[in-house]
């Protein structure tokens, strides 16, 4: 972006109010005064008595106030300088944007300029006459974004930020409490600490606006607050507030103040038990019982008012207005002054919800997950007022049972059934600085471009009651937008500069130079089938592959073709290279029995004459691609299918560290296998092999020191006997050395794995068997000798460097080089240049770093914050580097979070390179054999590459297997 700054003054756009507005604004004011004082005179006049009790004005107002609805006032919108104002901030124009302005249902875009002053949009359209000369000497930035695509700053409906905040530290989580199970008086302004590191990487990721709520442990949790992430110069909770409720600093308001929206967390299902030995039919007599007092309360108030109104002042003599704080806030829930923001998954839980809210009469503003939502919305629509939206995930799914049968395709199934959708980030569940991503996978699974930036912007603004001043840009509304350098549902999206309240948020971003291609929306796949398959089967469709029933399979229109060769991924081909002699046709490629056996531009070197007849498929990529299969490693895929269900994991193995392991197993020197505990065919699993990803590498669930040995297996295979399930029962050696509280401490966890190397290097050194005979010593004597590597979860760089020297001290005794893998690594970064001197792999879990816990706290956060990101520095330095996740439902995303890495370098990594991130170097690294030429897995995809969003993968090809499996 070009910028200057010229000693001008910018016109005001939106028109001051005109004379007639402002004396109408008084005469409203008057007449409401005269109304009150003619209404508390007549009511005198019918009192028996015929005089007002003492404060019968005072309580004739708060009984008018009981009557007041939330929302701005009727001349927000003609004010001239925001509530939020900061004194001193320049005034800005924008220049040249492409706007995303959220109007007509989020279709519109307009081409033009933006001018921000006083934390207000001041208009959108043209404004070059703000340039002329001879206006007053006044500073104004100028900023010319070329074409790039500028939109409201995200709003995040669902968000822990500060509440529980990053890095976790067990003194400063305070979302949830433990001491009842309804509680409305609770409030997460309370506990907003204003130390938590995601801020600023939220902002830098686009989000502006956010809903902090209590958490889910409770069936109501409390009130929920509205920030803005900006720093203020109080440094206070309070100020970060976005038209907070007028009690919070009291128990009365201004009765002639605007009302302004309050919000509540609800929660059904499994959470509330948490606080309590209870079922769903305890939680939902919980919630009536609840509401119940409330509603007393509430005709209580309503009586008292009546006869206050009607002046019936003598039976009112000896009472006071009824109240109680700690119901107050659920009496206003039945009033419609508070937007209910509920936690709910399934079915059950969802009818539970819309009955409570038809018995109470009260509105529900949102339910939050809402795995289930998808295949009852007709029950979201008989809830009382207006349906509820909903608030998801993308794909984030199946990690408990009320998750299990969760759609990438409920977004657009809720939109085509009317619903409105909300993308939420559930923050720190998933990185607020990537709700954009989540917009970003809905649009690709069928949510139309014009809801999926909505559900990040307009629609959760106006969920929260916030329409009026943010999620849109117009005049009037608040100076909060972000520039894009692509278009916002480009993968990897990334902010070039972001505004709230007219304040720039990123001192010298880096803005990667992205292709031309990225700025226009992203054609993405068809996937009507698989939605209407999603709908059949209430969330669990048929996933296993259908194997092709001939020996030829032939891929017309192929855009490229990449495969492992001599330990790396390489490009064989590329229409991109043939259009330099001015043929851009696609090419071919054959495959017989599931090996690759020819490709290329033309039809001589694979003629199609020779592959005719019954025993021949053929398949247009339509401009795809053939790529590697993806490997996924760092979750329990393969050892566990749901998260939240014991019965469905392997378990965890003991740890020598944390206390005796039974000598059945062979006590401390035991070794386990992930092998032994493989399950096969999860949904997770298939999902992933479905989206290119077509084996796994897995550690046994460990959550001490020592981790025994990973194993390699196939993700769609549907047993373990079956040919190929298995590719290598054992690969590498795992450890882990981090905090696990106070103990064992971190020197402890080195001194075992210092004595434990030492003794096996003084074996090897000596030419001698291992001074033990246990399995645990002969493996540890074929990491000295590098004969299999030994992968180390680690985060802190003060860890990192230990491991280092201790290798460097264990290779000085032998001669001889260890393969030792880092892995999570997220500080990694600050040692670049010393683990690619060492000789060192590092596998980043995951891709995109988070400050989760304190050794993790000094990450490298890549683009717009920092040029490098992690992946690109440590290549940089000559360093193999691999990508893993988290979580199993992310395995699937594999391809995308190689991508992004390869956009975020700026054109520094190929695409080859990138695929060998999650294919061979990972290989290499976890100690898996690298597999002949031609043996690999390959994966074919239509419409795209499997990098691009614009691609759907179609078919794996299995050499190995002999097959071509089809989706």
């Amino acid at each position: 972006m070009d910028k200057q700054s010229l000693p001008t003054v910018a016109r005001p756009v939106a028109p001051r109010p005109s004379r007639r507005g402002r004396f109408g604004a008084l005469a409203a004011l008057l007449a409401v005064f005269v109304c009150l004082q003619f209404l508390i005179s007549t009511t005198s006049f019918y009192t028996k008595t015929g005089h007002l009790p003492p404060h019968a004005e005072h309580i004739l107002e708060r009984c008018h106030a009981l009557y007041t609805e939330p929302g701005p006032s009727r001349h927000f919108h003609h004010r001239t300088v925001s509530d939020r104002f900061v004194p001193g901030t320049k005034p800005t124009l924008l220049r040249h944007a492409r706007i995303w302005t959220g109007e007509q249902n989020g279709t519109e875009v307009v081409t033009g300029d933006i001018y921000l002053n006083k934390g207000i949009i001041q208009g959108v359209g043209s404004f070059g006459n703000l340039l002329e000369d001879g206006l007053p000497p006044v500073e104004l930035e100028v900023i010319d974004v070329h074409g790039a695509w500028v939109t409201p700053g995200i709003v995040d409906n669902h968000s822990h930020l500060g509440d529980g905040p990053s890095p976790a530290l067990d003194g400063a989580v305070d979302d949830n409490s433990i001491h009842g199970i309804t509680q409305p008086w609770l409030r997460s302004l309370d506990g907003l600490n204003t130390h938590d590191d995601a801020y600023e990487l939220s902002i830098s990721g686009g989000v502006t606006t956010a809903l902090v709520l209590p958490g889910s442990a409770n069936a109501i949790g409390g009130q929920a607050f509205t920030i803005k992430l900006r720093k203020t110069l109080e440094r206070s909770p309070t100020s970060m507030l976005l038209e907070p409720p007028a009690d919070i600093n009291g128990t009365y308001r201004d009765p002639h103040a605007p009302l302004h929206w309050r919000q509540m967390k609800h929660a059904c299902g499994e959470n509330p038990s948490r606080v309590y030995d209870g079922t769903r039919m305890d939680t939902f007599w919980a919630f009536r019982k609840a509401y119940d007092t409330a509603r007393q309360l509430k005709e209580k108030q309503d009586a008292f008012c009546h006869k206050a109104h009607h002046g019936d002042w003598d039976s009112l003599q000896s009472q006071s207005f009824p109240e109680d704080l700690q119901w107050e806030a659920l009496v206003d829930v039945l009033r419609g002054r508070v937007k209910v923001q509920t936690h709910c998954y399934e079915a059950v839980d969802l009818d539970d919800l819309v009955r409570l809210s038809n018995e109470f009469e009260f509105p529900v503003a949102a339910v939050h997950h809402a795995h289930e939502a998808y295949l009852v919305p007709d029950v979201l629509k008989q809830a009382y007022g207006r349906t509820p939206a909903v608030a998801m995930f993308a794909t984030n799914a199946r990690y408990k049972r009320e998750a299990y049968r969760g759609s990438e395709f409920a977004p657009r199934i809720l939109a085509e059934n009317g619903l409105r959708v909300v993308m939420k980030s559930d923050h720190p569940v998933l990185d607020s600085r990537h709700l954009l991503y989540e917009a970003q996978q809905a649009y690709y699974y069928g949510l139309p471009e014009n809801l999926a930036i909505a559900a990040v912007t307009s629609t959760p603004a106006q969920v929260m009651g916030l329409d009026h001043r943010v999620g849109y840009i117009k005049q009037g509304w608040d100076a909060d937008l972000v520039i894009w350098d692509s278009h916002p549902l480009s993968l990897g999206a990334t902010p070039a500069q972001v505004y709230i309240d007219g304040i720039p948020q990123l001192d010298s971003p880096y803005v990667a130079n992205k292709h031309t291609a990225f700025q226009a929306t992203p054609k993405v796949p068809n996937f009507d089938r698989e939605k209407e398959l999603a709908i059949k089967f209430e969330g669990l469709p048929p996933l296993s592959p259908k194997k092709s029933d001939v020996e030829i399979v032939v891929f017309t229109n192929v855009g490229s073709i990449y495969a492992p060769l001599a330990g790396k991924v390489q490009e064989l081909y590329n229409n991109a290279a043939q259009s330099l002699t001015g043929d851009i046709e696609n090419g071919i490629a054959v495959v017989r029995n599931g090996s690759l056996e020819c490709y290329g531009q033309s039809e001589g070197i694979c003629p199609l004459d020779e592959f005719v007849g019954d025993r021949v498929q053929r398949i247009d990529l339509k401009g795809g691609s053939i790529a590697p299969g993806l490997l996924s490693y760092g979750s329990p895929l393969g050892l566990e299918d749901i998260q939240g269900e014991p019965s469905t994991w392997d378990g965890a193995i003991y740890d020598p560290l944390g206390g005796k392991v039974p000598s059945i197993v062979g006590g401390d020197d035991s070794v386990i296998r992930a092998v032994d505990g493989l399950q096969f065919a999860t949904r997770d699993a298939l999902l992933a092999y479905r989206a290119g990803v077509t084996k796994a590498i897995t550690a046994p669930t460990h959550y001490g020191f020592f981790g025994g040995l990973g194993t390699s297996f196939s993700l769609g295979a549907a047993h373990k006997l079956e040919f190929g399930a298995v590719l290598q029962e054992t690969t590498a050696l795992h450890v882990t050395v981090r905090h696990f509280g106070s103990k064992p401490s971190i020197s402890t966890q080195i001194a075992a794995l210092r004595r434990m190397l030492l003794t096996a290097a003084s074996s090897v050194a000596a030419d001698e068997a291992p001074l033990k005979s246990s399995e645990q010593a002969r493996l540890f004597v074929d990491v000295v000798k590098g004969d299999i590597p030994i992968v180390i979860e680690v985060y802190s760089a003060d860890i990192i460097a230990t491991l280092l020297l201790l290798k460097a001290e264990v290779e000085a005794q032998t001669g001889r080089s260890i393969k030792m893998t880092l892995s999570g690594a997220t500080e990694a970064h600050l040692l670049a240049k010393e683990i690619g001197e060492a000789g060192v792999g590092v596998i980043f879990v995951s891709s995109r770093p988070f400050p989760t816990t304190w050794e993790q706290k000094r990450v490298l956060p890549g683009p717009p914050l920092t040029k490098e990101s992690e992946i690109s520095l440590l290549l940089a330095n000559n360093v193999t580097v691999g990508i893993g996740i988290e979580e199993q439902w992310s395995a699937r995303n594999t391809r995308f979070d190689v991508g992004w890495a390869a956009l975020e370098a700026d054109g520094r990594i190929s695409k080859a390179q990138a695929l060998s991130l999650a294919s061979t170097n990972l290989e290499k690294l976890l100690g898996s054999k690298v597999e002949a030429a031609g043996l690999s897995d390959l994966v074919a995809t239509e419409g795209g590459d499997l990098l691009s969003m614009e691609a759907k993968v179609v078919g794996v090809l299995s050499a190995r297997r002999g097959v071509v499996d089809l989706f």
